[in-house]
């Protein structure tokens, strides 16, 4: 086998769908377990649908899942450029060759021309409304006009695409590396549209000429790309390079939790869960659209959870560093049906990121969080303890705050109803006299405890029914690591500052 490349492709047209990063990582594994080259290309011929800033947006996702690419844009490689509006002379010379081979025609029509034609098809009681082998010989184009004629509207400038010519009753077959074998009647194709009247390919055929010219291998896509594969097929093999194909594998699609239907934006709006890798705000309309990492996802998690939506080792491991998908990924074990998106699943692969992940790992991050919550971290190692403390309690990144905040920030409120039964003057009583102890203990959460239990037992008090009300002071209601671990980091000044200012509050 000739070195494997793969490439991911997508348009610049807006944020990056969780099932494009799939995409990206199903061709990533496989061209890494072959060692082999991951290609970026962007797909901008459409400039009508460009968005400014989605580009850089795409390359700053990647970045964020360590899903890095050999060739991109930005990189540059061997086969330069690799935006499609950049290689815009190259295309017109094929589409011209398949023209000359008699595999694609011009044609002259008007928008209104065709939107005319589809009337009279639907007024006729017709369901197909495309335009195919069925039309092609009623319309404006070089198939029904002369020669001369064609050249002379050529020649004056009138505006003209150039179409593929769908040859009839022919079956195209292909062998999906996921579906195995596919078959597609050319009857049911109709003659896309090739080149634009502005002189740029559509997809159908800039796919072709770049996957060509960039010796692509092997093409992983979306399963909604399947109806264009006998396009893409005719086209290799019109341009006499059916031998030189990619191997093709149609990913499933990533469904609603429900399964009804593939997950949108829509969807993740109405369930209040995100869809795009991370913030996308539309330069257009300044909607801001949530994304993983700002929710505070680890990319780690993030690659792991894409990974099992829609493939598994075959074993009962869940939880895979990158390194391990790379060895592990096989193709022939994704799924053909569509995965549905479990939100609660995708939180639990995060929460369990966070307990494997080292501090080391997590503190910028973390960090990042506090100091966007108004937290300016000055002590590192009493930071590092307070991520150890309560990383295993934390789902989301953005939990630190809850779980955390209060070691910065002392409790502006109480759960007071928490506290009904469990608070009286022999329990302000205890307070008062533990004050005076701790002044006197070795400040660390052993000493800080044995100094609570022999002060409660002086006082024949269950040290148990104590030690809500002393998180409560500490930290302002029912959570939070083990109570003396809290006090210990929290620093004896600051501890007895906030049992001060409890007992008063619990009185009033």
């Amino acid at each position: 086998m000739s070195k494997v490349r793969v490439r991911f492709a997508p348009s610049p047209t807006g944020g990056l769908h969780l099932g494009g990063v799939r995409t990206v990582l199903y061709n990533y594994l496989f061209a890494k377990q072959h060692k082999g080259e991951f290609i970026l290309r962007i797909e901008d011929t459409d400039q009508n649908r460009y968005v400014p800033g989605a580009e850089q947006y795409i390359i700053d996702c990647l970045e964020w899942c360590g899903l890095i690419p050999d060739e991109a844009p930005h990189l540059g490689g061997p086969y330069d450029p690799y935006r499609q509006s950049e290689r815009k002379g190259l295309y017109k010379q094929y589409a011209e060759k398949l023209v000359a081979a008699g595999y694609a025609y011009y044609a002259f029509d008007t928008p209104e021309e065709i939107e005319a034609m589809r009337v009279r098809l639907k007024s006729e009681g017709k369901s197909n409304l495309q335009y195919d082998h069925h039309v092609r010989m009623q319309m404006r184009n070089s198939l029904t006009l002369e020669e001369d004629e064609t050249k002379a509207l050529i020649e004056s400038g009138t505006p003209y695409v150039i179409r593929i010519k769908v040859l009839q009753d022919q079956v195209v077959s292909f062998t999906d590396m996921i579906r195995g074998e596919m078959h597609f009647d050319t009857n049911n194709v109709d003659d896309k549209v090739l080149l634009k009247a502005d002189g740029m390919p559509t997809y159908h055929l800039a796919v072709v000429v770049d996957d060509y010219l960039m010796k692509i291998t092997h093409a992983f896509r979306g399963e909604e790309w399947l109806p264009s594969a006998a396009v893409h097929i005719l086209l290799w093999n019109y341009l006499g390079w059916i031998n030189e194909m990619p191997q093709w594998a149609h990913l499933p699609l990533i469904l609603k939790p429900d399964g009804n239907g593939k997950l949108s934006k829509r969807d993740g709006d109405r369930l209040g869960f995100p869809v795009f890798a991370m913030n996308w705000e539309d330069p257009n309309t300044h909607e801001l659209i949530h994304g993983f990492r700002e929710l505070g996802f680890l990319p780690e998690a993030f690659i792991n959870l894409l990974a099992m939506l829609g493939w598994t080792d075959g074993t009962e491991q869940e939880i895979f560093t990158l390194d391990e998908l790379i060895e592990k990924f096989s193709i022939d074990r994704v799924h053909k049906g569509g995965a549905k998106f479990n939100y609660e699943k995708a939180k639990w692969f995060n929460h369990e990121w966070i307990k494997k992940m080292s501090i080391d790992r997590l503190k910028p991050d973390i960090k990042g969080i506090f100091e966007n919550a108004g937290i300016e971290i000055t002590d590192q190692l009493q930071f590092e303890k307070i991520i150890s403390l309560v990383k295993d309690r934390c789902t989301l990144l953005t939990d630190f705050i809850e779980q955390a905040g209060f070691f910065y920030k002392p409790p502006s409120s109480y759960d007071i109803a928490a506290l009904k039964g469990k608070w009286d003057d022999t329990k302000a009583s205890f307070f008062n006299s533990f004050l005076v102890d701790i002044n006197k203990t070795t400040w660390e959460s052993v000493a800080i405890e044995e100094a609570f239990r022999n002060r409660a037992a002086e006082m024949n008090i269950k040290p148990g029914e104590l030690q809500l009300p002393f998180r409560i002071m500490l930290v302002g209601g029912k959570f939070g690591p083990p109570v003396f671990e809290i006090a210990s980091v929290l620093g004896r000044e600051e501890t007895i500052s906030r049992i001060g200012k409890a007992i008063i509050s619990f009185t009033l």
